[in-house]
């Protein structure tokens, strides 16, 4: 490891300890990621975006300590500090994925969910990637779906011209029969963006989750996110889950139906072929 003295000095200004050395981190799309090497033998991951819109790291480390506080729970990187332009976590040693490491998490999961929120949304809102993600309280699940999680990226998409117009409306036909879909839960406490990338195998069996989107929810939003794109050992997490909290019937077909808004959110950042995938699975339900 290097020394970058740019990242450096920004680091020790914000944790008041001295950073032997720095290494690029490669895997995020939206913020530049480092890893520090402390003077007292830790190291940390520092993610810094120049210019960062407003309250973009101070959303991730809030949703990040609101998971944390659950007993038992998902497990989530230490927040060291956090600043306007970048945020310190503690590192994450990685590991690889087995089958018990998978277990233990779906158990953990499950507790954060359960563990609630006070209503469907949040204090504040948030991002979704780069996006602003709407977290205005609603009082059912079915109107804080249509409402927060499909109209805003719907217009996005339509307006940009990334969608077809018979997927658009598909689409926008399938969130408005959300009451008569998903069956009512109280609010979970959701990570919110709960994607393959997102769930680090770190060492000794412990699974961490990272860039949160957390609010309060249906738990089946997360579930459909870490089905969307494939995460290793997902039977044997669906499979721990189900003991510690069993789900609601018929909560596999569901799934897709709460795969369209990732779906949307995909196209809105990345146009391709993400708008049509979500045409084709709102035909299913509208």
């Amino acid at each position: 490891m290097a020394r970058q003295p740019v990242i450096a000095e920004r680091a020790e200004q914000l944790l008041g300890t001295a950073v032997i050395a720095t290494a690029p981190v490669a895997g995020g799309d939206i913020a530049t990621a480092v890893k520090l090497r402390l003077s007292t033998g830790r190291s940390a991951l520092l993610k810094t975006l120049t210019p960062a819109p407003p309250r973009f790291f101070a959303a991730e480390a809030t949703g990040l300590r609101w998971l944390s506080e659950v007993p038992g729970g998902a497990a989530t990187p230490e927040v060291l500090a956090v600043a306007e332009d970048c945020i310190i976590l503690g590192w994450v040693e990685p590991g690889r994925p087995d089958a018990d490491a998978a277990a233990g998490f779906g158990r953990a999961l499950a507790r954060t969910h359960a563990a609630g929120a006070a209503s469907y949304g949040g204090p504040t809102d948030g991002y979704i990637g780069r996006l602003p993600m709407p977290n205005r309280p609603l009082d059912t699940w079915a109107e804080f779906y249509a409402e927060r999680r499909i109209r805003p990226y719907l217009t996005v998409a339509r307006n940009k011209g990334l969608l077809a117009p018979e997927d658009a409306d598909a689409i926008e036909r399938a969130a408005a029969a959300c009451a008569e879909i998903v069956p009512e839960e109280p609010p979970a406490r959701l990570h919110g963006d709960l994607w393959n990338g997102n769930v680090l195998w770190g060492a000794e069996g412990r699974v961490v989750v990272i860039d949160p989107a957390a609010h309060g929810g249906m738990r089946e939003m997360d579930l459909a996110m870490l089905a969307l794109f494939g995460l290793p050992q997902l039977p044997a997490v669906m499979a721990a889950y189900q003991e510690e909290t069993p789900l609601a019937e018929g909560w596999e077909d569901r799934l897709a139906y709460h795969q369209l808004y990732p779906l949307l959110v995909h196209t809105c950042l990345f146009g391709g072929q993400y708008g049509a995938r979500a045409g084709r699975l709102a035909r299913r339900f509208a």
